[in-house]
């Protein structure tokens, strides 16, 4: 570590301040996205997106974002810090566009394609982009907007090939090259307060991400375990960091392969990818990887190119990791997990598979150049081992919600340390969650704010009050769970399962439609309970949710 980080060394640490802060960053680093995309060039004709049956190598596609990027500017007058939204499933041309925007010092927002009409409309509005890229499905939620809306499915293929020899943009364009404390990128979070916040990215931030991986490709090489050349699956949305920040981009610094699987995760189709592509590394939510362990029979199926499994975005048991060391035995010896939120770009600490072997109830140890710190309720650290509020800082945390200074203001310290909301401890350096962020529903890697439901449930007139819950799945880790209140009644007096008939035609199909012409279907209640009972609640009005959660059956 010291001879990597030492004076004179590639990745040389040395403090700077950041946004008025002293932090830790790496000296010799990239300011701009646009850097890291010329510098890709050099990768050639190496392959860098595989989708479908398309191939593309760094080369094609550093001249197909460059012709896109040709056509925002001159067709859309694309500048600095305009945004342009990609609403959209994954594909190739999603990465490109980004890329494009990346190059413009235009802000990348990444739309939720789950999301419904509604939550469309929302980011939209908050965002107010300068274009839209949307493919067929999507557009068809969009609806009329007043800004030009191009198609994935036809306009991106002709953009990418109409200026083939027009470079990118240079810097003659006054005043557009972007710089490093620029926002990048904005990534709608599930909203605590009922509708979805868009955490800013900085050029720093999604760099100081990709820098990190390029960090822990130099110290394998230090201790005699050059990476060479990869494969990496690409199977979660790019709307999130897992894809876009920690995959996306590193990939093209490192020059390794992004296997983009599109459509639905079905278990066949994914494993036939990784055995066709020779996949050798897949960051996988646990959900997804649950699914590959109940396959019939995994020896089907060639994967002995596997040999790096990461299981991030929610947590695993030790008994998940032991299945995957007994099925996917290749994968064991860099069987990891890792701890991050949105705001954080990529992860605050990482667990490898010597942290797991020490400690299998670890997320790890702070990633270079990020300190993590456990603070009581005053804001104080306390000792190891005493659990309390996680807080982060470095460059690569956030630079706040997008129109959301109340947000920004309650998510940062006096100090400029990020408040996680999430409990835990630090132990010898390492990490453990005991609990997350207030009530968050984590089902299949996605986040469910139950809020965020309770508020669609409240617009319907025959619901008088819901209360949303987590509650255990065997395949997404947690389902979302609604307890509906149709009519207020008296509580039962000894406190006991309420038993309140449920009146006429209120049911769960009745409000499962409701909610999905609301919210995106990951979102809808799977489990419910209908109720004539009110909600218990405490002294100050809250309901009391661990009573809620005896009545369940």
């Amino acid at each position: 570590m010291a001879r990597l980080t030492g004076p004179g060394s590639p990745f040389e640490v040395r403090t700077e301040p950041v946004r008025g802060r002293p932090m830790r960053v790496f000296r010799h680093r990239r300011r701009s996205l646009r850097e890291l995309l010329d510098a890709s060039t050099a990768h050639g004709a190496a392959e860098y997106l595989v989708c479908g049956g398309r191939r593309v190598t760094f080369a094609a596609h550093h001249a197909a974002v460059a012709s896109v990027a040709h056509a925002l500017r001159t067709r859309y007058g694309i500048r600095r810090g305009d945004r342009v939204a990609i609403l959209a499933a994954n594909s190739a041309e999603w990465i490109m566009m980004f890329w494009a925007s990346a190059a413009l010092g235009a802000v990348t927002v990444g739309m939720n394609s789950l999301w419904s009409a509604r939550e469309i409309a929302h980011g939209v509005a908050d965002s107010t982009p300068s274009v839209i890229v949307a493919d067929d499905r999507r557009r068809a939620l969009l609806g009329a907007v007043d800004v030009p809306v191009l198609s994935i499915e036809h306009d991106l293929g002709e953009l990418a090939a109409a200026h083939p020899d027009a470079g990118l943009p240079d810097s003659g364009w006054a005043g557009d090259r972007p710089v490093e404390d620029d926002p990048a990128v904005i990534l709608y979070t599930s909203g605590t307060t009922g509708r979805a916040k868009g955490a800013v990215h900085s050029h720093r931030n999604v760099l100081a991400a990709c820098d990190f991986h390029l960090f822990n490709d130099a110290l394998a090489a230090e201790l005699g375990r050059p990476p060479g050349r990869r494969r990496f699956l690409l199977a979660t949305p790019l709307f999130h960091i897992a894809a876009l920040h920690n995959l996306v981009v590193p990939r093209l610094a490192a020059g390794d392969t992004a296997v983009l699987h599109t459509g639905r995760f079905e278990v066949d189709r994914v494993l036939r990818l990784i055995e066709r592509e020779r996949v050798t590394n897949w960051g996988a939510v646990p959900t997804m990887v649950r699914r590959v362990l109940e396959h019939t029979d995994l020896t089907d199926y060639d994967l002995s190119s596997l040999t790096s499994l990461s299981l991030n975005s929610a947590p695993s048991s030790r008994a998940l990791f032991d299945r995957v060391r007994r099925a996917l035995p290749g994968t064991a010896a860099a069987l990891g997990t890792s701890y991050g939120l949105t705001e954080t770009a990529t992860g605050a600490t990482v667990a490898t598979a010597a942290d797991l072997a020490e400690d299998p109830d670890t997320v790890g140890r702070p990633v270079i150049n990020v300190d993590v710190e456990i603070r009581d309720a005053d804001g104080n650290p306390v000792p190891d081992g005493v659990e309390g509020e996680i807080h982060v800082r470095g460059a690569q945390v956030m630079l706040g919600y997008w129109n959301r200074p109340d947000a920004t203001a309650g998510a940062f310290g006096a100090d400029g340390w990020l408040r996680t909301g999430d409990l835990g401890t630090l132990v010898g350096g390492r990490l453990r969650i005991s609990s997350r962020r207030s009530d968050l529903i984590l089902r299949g890697g996605e986040n469910v704010y139950p809020v965020e439901v309770e508020h669609a449930l409240a617009e319907h007139p025959r619901v008088s009050e819901a209360v949303v819950l987590g509650t255990p799945h065997p395949d997404l880790g947690e389902e979302v769970t609604a307890v509906v209140v149709t009519a207020p009644t008296p509580a039962p007096p000894d406190g006991t399962t309420p038993d309140g008939a449920v009146p006429g035609d209120v049911d769960d199909d009745t409000l499962s439609t409701f909610v999905a012409d609301r919210l995106a279907r990951y979102k809808v209640p799977t489990r419910w309970l209908i109720t004539t009972t009110p909600l218990p609640r405490n002294a100050t009005g809250k309901v009391e949710r661990p009573t809620v959660r005896t009545w369940l059956p």
